[in-house]
């Protein structure tokens, strides 16, 4: 009995299902014979997506209470969450409290290794052109994680001198303002804009993309020529790839998968 993978997505009311398929085929082919489920944290976006798509999704402890009842003893589960912010640790206090071992894989930035990861799988996806540069836009928050973001930013530029730019929509720095200000200083007259989210969803669609208050709008506004980019990262292979890696080191810690023995304890996040 191979131990369960449980991918743990924050969900998205837009554009999910074909990224989740995505990063669930490239999962089975990774991982051959451990069974395969998806939990969503938001109960926001769950109970929206039941009531107006006719779907299914459970939230995490439902998945691992189903698999504690069918014998299973452990279970790993993957965040898909990009940093270890609010919504991370909400999920290890859900998973904690479900009757089943279980190890936690960690979220995409971590370890030093992690962001360099990143920063190769983006590369290729840098523009051409000398006077364009590449703006990635995450989600933000008001954890301390919000550093994360900075962080990649400087070990893009550590990598690349000059072009790339990392911004927030919400909280957080760097802010729409500030790396305006940065692009037109450095003297780029296009942009392309890159989410730097798992999904290209409502975020891409308003904060984004949108016709009023958008990074779009607000480039343009500063005279500066706009192209965007409308996947997110979950159509990465990389970036999955480097998720694959972070469920491997959560499998390295069950004692089937590596014939070690752990204290008794419920949940360990590796």
């Amino acid at each position: 009995m191979k131990t369960p993978i449980v991918l743990a997505a924050f969900g998205t009311t837009t554009r999910a299902m074909k990224t989740y398929s995505f990063i669930n085929d490239i999962c089975r082919e990774r991982f051959i014979g451990h069974p395969i489920f998806w939990a969503f944290s938001s109960r926001q976006v769950r109970d929206f997506s039941n009531r107006n798509y006719n779907t299914n999704m459970q939230h995490p402890h439902e998945v691992l209470r189903k698999l504690k009842k069918e014998g299973y003893p452990w279970a790993v589960v993957q965040s898909l969450h990009f940093t270890c912010g609010h919504e991370f640790y909400r999920l290890i206090e859900e998973v904690g409290d479900c009757g089943i071992r279980t190890a936690m894989g960690l979220p995409l930035l971590h370890r030093p290794e992690d962001y360099k990861s990143v920063v190769a799988a983006l590369m290729p996806h840098l523009p051409e052109a000398a006077d364009e540069a590449m703006v990635m836009i995450g989600h933000g928050t008001d954890h301390p994680s919000w550093s994360s973001y900075v962080a990649l930013d400087y070990i893009f530029r550590k990598t690349k001198s000059s072009g790339v730019y990392v911004g927030l929509v919400e909280q957080g720095y760097p802010t729409m303002a500030s790396v305006i200000e940065e692009v037109s200083r450095d003297g780029y007259r296009k942009v392309k804009l890159v989410p730097l989210m798992l999904v290209a969803g409502l975020h891409f669609e308003e904060d984004m993309s949108g016709d009023n208050h958008s990074w779009r709008f607000a480039f343009e506004n500063a005279g500066i020529a706009v192209s965007l980019e409308n996947q997110g990262l979950g159509f990465n292979r990389g970036i999955v790839d480097l998720y694959c890696r972070h469920i491997h080191d959560a499998l390295d810690v069950i004692p089937d998968n590596q014939g070690c023995r752990l204290p008794c304890s419920k949940i360990f996040v590796v």
